[in-house]
Parts: structure tokens; sequence; C-alpha cells
């Protein structure tokens, strides 16, 4: 039986225009607004622990509302949300961002390595991406929690199991995208001019696959921040570290809902949502750059929504500046 896997349409890159630069001069609405959204969230999860206090000191304040003394309210036990809120966002970006370089490095390494090299090695490659590809992510990740004492549930763990089930798929369209570009031009004459195979996947292959790998990598983070989220939740998380996903598993487990402890819950479920709103909004503009297809379909919506010739033109013009 034959998997036909969807190859996007990656041209190859003009002189001076390889590769991560392709993506910085566009001003796409989606991107703008993905990266500005992303930005204050990770540099909040940077600076925000230098500025709030210790998350685990207790305090006979007890359910207190959102006040001067503490902005986000506090705990069952006296803990400041906000605090908590500061190293929950740092806990959960470093999984999120461990999670998607493992990831990306693990399909980069049986997806490209293999497709360009060949023989035996990709039959070997693809029959290991194949396997990882039909076990069940979500059983497998509350296996592997469960099995683990609570005690060594640390970040390099939980960020090692998720990594795990999130590689295979990348790996296959960076593996046929691979193969399309194998076979170009410039690769031949690379080749026939006698350059090394390493050098001819840096400066050839590589450069032509990060706008792919880029959404990939995007993605294999919102995968990995939403998965830590509901591990946590079921109890199975990192427990020894402090994240989103640990500071709703612990409101959850203290009925904070029916005790109309709002403040406890809602800010990090508004901290995954908006982060992974603006990771979602940078893949979506990444597909429309190495996507000629979906720039066509934006221009058909923009038709449907009565806009001129003129501002149609205007627009284009903007989204390739």
């Amino acid at each position: 039986m034959t998997t036909t896997v969807a190859v996007p349409d990656v041209p190859a890159a003009p002189s001076g225009r390889r590769g991560l630069a392709a993506l910085l001069p566009s001003r796409s609405p989606k991107l703008v607004v993905g990266l500005s959204l992303a930005g204050v969230i990770i540099l909040w999860a940077v600076i925000g622990p230098l500025l709030v206090g210790d998350p685990n000191a207790i305090s006979t304040e007890a359910f207190r509302h959102p006040s001067a003394a503490h902005w986000l309210g506090t705990t069952q036990t006296g803990q400041d949300v906000w605090a908590l809120l500061a190293y929950g966002t740092r806990g959960s970006l470093i999984i999120g961002f461990v999670v998607g370089l493992l990831a990306t490095a693990a399909s980069a390494l049986f997806g490209v390595l293999g497709a360009y090299l060949g023989g035996f090695l990709d039959e070997a490659f693809a029959l290991i991406t194949n396997v990882a590809l039909v076990i069940p992510g979500l059983p497998l990740v509350i296996i592997i929690g469960n099995y683990v004492p609570p005690s060594q549930r640390g970040i390099l763990l939980i960020s090692v199991v998720l990594a795990i089930t999130s590689w295979a798929g990348s790996a296959r369209v960076l593996r046929a995208v691979t193969l399309s570009l194998r076979g170009r031009d410039y690769v031949s004459a690379s080749k026939v001019s006698g350059e090394r195979t390493w050098r001819i996947l840096v400066v050839e292959i590589l450069p032509n696959l990060i706008p792919v790998m880029a959404s990939q990598f995007v993605f294999a983070v919102i995968f990995a921040i939403l998965g830590e989220a509901g591990l946590s939740f079921l109890g199975l998380g990192a427990s020894n570290t402090i994240t989103l996903g640990t500071i709703l598993f612990n409101a959850y487990s203290a009925l904070a809902l029916t005790q109309g402890a709002w403040w406890w819950f809602v800010p990090p479920g508004l901290v995954i949502a908006a982060f992974g709103a603006a990771l979602s909004l940078i893949n979506f503009a990444i597909d429309e750059i190495i996507n000629p297809r979906l720039r066509s379909q934006t221009r058909a919506a923009r038709k449907a929504w009565g806009l001129s010739a003129a501002q149609i033109s205007t627009l284009e013009k903007e989204d390739i500046k």
C-alpha cells in the first residue's frame, strides 16, 4: 500500500534570497501579529521571574481576590498567582522550545539525510519513521509518564517523551521535499563539480528546507505546550517544575472553580491560548510564504470581500515587501 505525501511547492531559492532570508521581508499581517504576541509572552517568560517573589512562598492569605498586594490573587495556600504565572510561563516555554528543537533535529536526521543518501539507509530511516507514525502518541506519553516516579519527572524527561511522539510526521514531509530537491539542476551541478556530500547538504539542500523546517518547529512547539498542559492536568507532568499545566492541575485539585477563584485558572489558560494563537498565525504566514497557492486563495478571498483591483494590488505589494 502506497502512501501519498503532499510535497510543498519549494522552488529553488534565487541567489541571495535563500532560506531564512526569504522570510524576513514579509509584512504579512498574520506574521506581524503572531511575532508581536509571541514576543510579548517570551519577554514576560524571560524577565517575569526576575520581577516577582518566590512562587512557593506560603501565607495565611488564602483565596484572596486580585489586589494591589497580589495582582492576580492567591491560591488556597496563599501562594501569589502572579508569581506562579511568571514561573509557569517560563517552564512551559522551555519545554515547548526544547521539544521543538529535538523534534526538528530528529525529523531532519531521518527525513533529510536518509532521502539524500538513499539506498539502505533511506529504507531503514523510512521504516523507523513509519513505525513511529503508527504508534499512538497520547497513550504512549501517558504510559511513560505513569511509570516514571513523580520525583524524576523533570523538564528534560517530559521534553524527550513529547519529542518522541512528534517528529515522525515532519520527517515524512522533509523526506518528500528532499527527494524533490535532490533532482534539481543546481544540486546535480554541485555533484558533477565534485562538491562533498556534507557541503551539498548544508549549502544547497538545507537552505531551501528552512521555511518548511521553521513551520514544523512552530507546530512542534504548539504541540509540546498543549501536550505538557494535558499531561500536567492528568497529574503526569513535570511535578518538580512550575508550568502552566501544573498551575491548572493544582487549581483543579483545590476546586478553584467551585470556590470562585477564577484568577487562579483563567490567566494560565489565557497565556496558553494566546501563545498557541500567536504560533498558529506565524505558521499560517510561513505556509503562505512557501506555498504560492495559498496566496492565490488569499487573492480570491479578497475579491470575495469586494475589494477593488487597486486595493488588492496594494495589499499584495505589502505582503511581499
